[in-house]
């Protein structure tokens, strides 16, 4: 009796095991996500993360048709000054024969044109002709004796301010707006308008971007929008999407 009873337990016990070790097989739920689930998902939901932070923002324009966009140029453009390591030279209003300043030096709106000229665009022949066919709306030059003077009119920041104004389109003058910042976006500083650079693609952990400008200090690439606007404060924030017919290609 009792070789009997030890057997009867010993195959209960055994068949114990088999449905314990097989429970979640025979009577579990499937779960909604489980890991071969979760691995057909997230391939693609990967994907599309990854497309929208390498989204790049640009520009309807390629006036070079180089097959760049027009702000992409204008950051490689501005980007060339800076690693070629232009030096910032107050010219002090001296005039040069075809009113360009040499390669390797240059102000802060020597940077603006040669970026533009990356792109395409001969800013100086496009400001000039907006002077002479508007000279009202350009205080500098019309309220000099002799009038506007192609040479120059083109490297100084008030001109290109109120060029910006007529032909692209004005946007936040807050820095800390982040997602309104874009690369190619041109920026003016100061009451008087005294200073002017290009909105870089890079940005720092806070989401502000860099700025490139040639300037007396912190020149090339840098970030540096903040410390501008605490010093002089913000007043002309542009993006050119309005070319016209300012290219000639």
């Amino acid at each position: 009796m009792k070789k009997r009873t030890l057997i009867i337990i010993i195959i209960l016990s055994f068949a114990a095991g088999v449905v314990f070790s097989n429970f979640n097989d025979w009577f579990g739920k499937k779960k909604v996500d489980d890991p071969k689930q979760q691995e057909e998902k997230d391939p693609k939901s990967d994907d599309k993360e990854k497309e929208k932070e390498e989204e790049v923002f640009k520009s309807d324009y390629d006036c070079n048709k180089n097959g760049i966009d027009d702000y992409s140029d204008f950051v490689i453009g501005a980007r060339k000054e800076a690693e070629a390591g232009t030096k910032y030279v107050e010219d002090g209003g001296y005039y040069f024969t075809d009113g360009y300043p040499p390669e390797g030096v240059g102000v802060c709106t020597d940077t603006i044109w040669r970026a533009f000229k990356e792109a395409g665009y001969v800013l100086k022949d496009m400001v000039n002709e907006d002077i002479k066919n508007n000279l009202s709306e350009y205080p500098d030059p019309s309220s000099r004796p002799d009038g506007p003077d192609p040479i120059v009119d083109f490297r100084r920041v008030q001109n290109l301010k109120v060029y910006f104004d007529r032909h692209a389109t004005s946007l936040t003058l807050d820095p800390y707006d982040t997602e309104e910042w874009k690369p190619g976006d041109i920026v003016i500083f100061g009451e008087s308008y005294g200073h002017i650079g290009i909105i870089s693609d890079k940005k720092n952990d806070k989401g502000i971007p860099y700025m490139i400008h040639s300037s007396d200090e912190f020149t090339g690439e840098k970030d540096v929008l903040i410390y501008r606007h605490e010093k002089d404060g913000i007043t002309g924030h542009y993006r050119f999407d309005k070319p016209g017919n300012a290219c000639k290609y």
